[in-house]
């Protein structure tokens, strides 16, 4: 099958250049990487991956770890077992 159609999206900079850093680092071209999205959708007949609108307590978490609230520092992974009662 020839590969004829195009795909045009505009994205911040910044994002283009993260994601196709870490498709660099996997192997992949960024046509690879979004074939590979296509075909997934195309397979699971929807998104390949969950998507959710946080509940109000993720909300607020996210704002409160955002503005460095509420957070448990751990000085390694033994304190980090410790706190947790593990």
């Amino acid at each position: 099958m020839s590969k004829t159609a195009t795909i045009r999206a505009r994205v911040e900079p910044a994002l283009k250049n993260k994601a196709e850093n870490v498709f660099s680092k996997l192997g992949l071209t960024t046509t690879q990487a979004i074939t590979l999205f296509y075909k997934q959708v195309e397979l699971r007949n929807g998104l390949p991956f969950e998507i959710a609108i946080p509940n109000e307590t993720t909300h607020r978490t996210f704002e409160n770890t955002d503005a460095g609230r509420d957070l448990v520092i751990c000085e390694n992974i033994d304190d980090m077992f410790s706190k947790l009662d593990i």
